[in-house]
C-alpha cells in the first residue's frame, strides 16, 4: 500500500469519526431539550430562621419538571416578603414548608402556627441544661413550689423557639431567657408556674414525643427510695475480772506489817494488823 492510499483511507476514517460524533452530539441535544423546561425559585444564600426574603435573596432556574418538589415556588411574587421558618442552604428549592403564612411577616412572629402562643422563662446555665436547649430542641417543664418539699411536672414534649435574641440553632450558649411554643392554656399554666415557684427546664430527645403521667415528686419518696442503713450492733464495754491485790506481811516481833503490792506498781502500807 503506497503511501498516498494510506493518506485517503485515514482521511475517510477520520471523515467518518466526525460524522458519528455530531450525530450522538445532536441526538443528546435533542433528547435533552425534547422535554419542557419550568422555572423554581432556589436560595441565592444561606437563609436562617427569621430571614424575611428579598429578590436578592433568591434565583429563578430552569430545570426539567420532574426534578423539583411538588410543592416548589416558582415564581418570585411567591416568595418575597414571606418569613424563613426552617433553615435553607444556598441552591436548594424553596418551598411552601419552608416559609411563614403570607402575611404572617418575619422574626419570632411569624414562627407561631394558629391557634399557639409564644411565652419567655427565665432560666440560667443550669435551668437551661448548661446552654444546650437551643431553638429547635424540646424540652418538659418542671417547677418546685415556693417552700414546698416537692417537684411536679407542668408541662411535656414544648418546643423551643428561641433563646435570647437567636432564633436559628447554636452550639450552647449562655442566655437568661428561653421563649417556648405553647398552646394559650398552657401558657397561662407556665405563667403561673414562675411566679409560684422554682422552673426548671429538662431536655428531652426530638424525636420522643410520648408524654408520661407522673406523680408528684415529695421529699417523703425520695427518703423511701434511699436505701435503708443497717444497723450496727451494739457492742457492751468488756468487764474486767477483779484482782485481789497481793499483800507482803512483815513480823517484827510481836507486830506485823502488811504491804499491798498491785501488779507493776509499788508496794504501800496496809492496814496493820
Amino acid at each position: 500500500m503506497n503511501r498516498s492510499r494510506f493518506l485517503a483511507l485515514g482521511g475517510i476514517s477520520l471523515l467518518v469519526g466526525i460524522v458519528f460524533s455530531f450525530y450522538v452530539y445532536y441526538g443528546t441535544l435533542q433528547a435533552r431539550y425534547s422535554h419542557p423546561m419550568v422555572s423554581a425559585i432556589v436560595a441565592a444564600k444561606d437563609l436562617q430562621v427569621g430571614e424575611s426574603l428579598g429578590r436578592g435573596d433568591i434565583s429563578l432556574v430552569r430545570v426539567p419538571p420532574d426534578v423539583i418538589p411538588p410543592d416548589a415556588r416558582q415564581n418570585a411574587e411567591d416568595v418575597v416578603g414571606r418569613g424563613v421558618i426552617v433553615p435553607i442552604s444556598k441552591g436548594q428549592f424553596i418551598v411552601a414548608g419552608q416559609l411563614a403564612g403570607e402575611h404572617a411577616g418575619a422574626g419570632l412572629p411569624s414562627l407561631i402556627p394558629a391557634g399557639m402562643r409564644a411565652v419567655g422563662v427565665q432560666v440560667n446555665d443550669v435551668t437551661s441544661v448548661a446552654g444546650f436547649v437551643t431553638p429547635g430542641t424540646r424540652v418538659d417543664v418542671l417547677m418546685s413550689p415556693n417552700g414546698e418539699h416537692r417537684t411536679i411536672t407542668v408541662l411535656q414534649n414544648v418546643a423551643v423557639l428561641a433563646t435570647g435574641s437567636t432564633l436559628e440553632r447554636t452550639a450552647a450558649r449562655s442566655f437568661t431567657v428561653a421563649t417556648l411554643l405553647v398552646r394559650l392554656d398552657d401558657a397561662e399554666r407556665l405563667v403561673l408556674a414562675t411566679k409560684e415557684g422554682h422552673i426548671q427546664l429538662v431536655l428531652r430527645n426530638p424525636v420522643d414525643t410520648h408524654e408520661d403521667k407522673v406523680k408528684d415528686a415529695t421529699i417523703q419518696q425520695l427518703y423511701e427510695q434511699l436505701p435503708k442503713a443497717k444497723k450496727t450492733p451494739q457492742l457492751k464495754p468488756a468487764v474486767l475480772p477483779v484482782r485481789d491485790t497481793p499483800e507482803i506481811q512483815i513480823y517484827q516481833g510481836p507486830d506485823v506489817h502488811s504491804l499491798q503490792c498491785p501488779d507493776g506498781g509499788e508496794c504501800s502500807p496496809a492496814t496493820k494488823h
